[in-house]
């Protein structure tokens, strides 16, 4: 039987876009209060009003740059106090800088996914769980990736930064043994974001060709099983959800239809 999160906080980083606005659209259909932030709230301030509509009980949106851990401290200890009880915290920011060799690549891009997708879910999980802790409840859900189970080429750094992610979720969730606060790492492969486009740094045309004769994941999807396991009942802990396309075996295995 589903377990109700109606009223209950929604925390959800990068929310601005892709995966992070499809789980945004997918929780308040359960009537949740959403506390969303991205660096940017310009496109998050066109989304409150479809939030609402969409089931939404409340909605708060703020900037944040989850690698500075001053401005990550001081934003959720001035959320505003309806939004102060986060019941389920979503680190969906990270991104992917480049696919270069380790040995010709620009350490610029390791600090950027270093610092985003490691350090930035280090920094909103310790500024949140504790307040879980302290209440006896809640739910950590961590973005990982099929990245973190199988190295590919070109792409060691941001493989090992979701592969952190997964030994981070279990230690974590070993630490909250006996606490009842929850941690699920969701793993999807490939999804149609714009992800590749962040990652090749605007070039559109080298993005598109990562899509190019696959059906992918869509952002609906993963945020679909993210609805799924914070509604499972509350002595159900989902570990992990790996999910992949029907076109996808594993990072880099594909099927690309003629």
């Amino acid at each position: 039987m589903a377990e109700s999160v109606r009223d209950k906080v929604a925390l959800i980083t990068g929310a601005s876009a892709g995966i992070g606005k499809a789980t945004a659209y997918a929780l308040a259909a359960e009537g949740m209060k959403l506390a969303l932030c991205a660096r940017s709230t310009e496109r998050l301030n066109s989304l409150r009003d479809d939030l609402l509509g969409a089931g939404a009980s409340a909605v708060h949106l703020f900037a944040l740059d989850v690698t500075n851990r001053t401005a990550v401290n001081d934003a959720i200890a001035s959320l505003p106090e309806e939004f102060q009880k986060v019941a389920v915290l979503v680190n969906n920011a990270g991104l992917a800088r480049g696919l270069e060799k380790l040995y010709l690549d620009d350490p610029q891009n390791w600090e950027e996914m270093i610092d985003t997708n490691t350090k930035g879910l280090l920094y909103v999980t310790r500024a949140v769980v504790p307040g879980m802790v302290e209440r006896g409840t809640g739910h950590v859900i961590n973005m990982g990736s099929t990245a973190g189970w199988l190295a590919y080429a070109g792409g060691s750094v941001y493989c090992a930064t979701k592969a952190a992610e997964r030994s981070i979720s279990d230690g974590l969730r070993i630490d909250l043994m006996g606490t009842g606060v929850r941690v699920t790492s969701v793993d999807p492969g490939m999804v149609q974001t714009d992800f590749s486009e962040v990652r090749f740094r605007g070039d559109k045309e080298r993005a598109a060709k990562v899509y190019a004769n696959i059906t992918p994941l869509q952002p609906e999807d993963v945020a679909d099983a993210i609805r799924w396991a914070v509604t499972r009942p509350r002595h159900v802990n989902v570990s992990s959800l790996l999910l992949t396309s029907i076109d996808q075996a594993n990072s880099v295995t594909f099927h690309r239809h003629e």
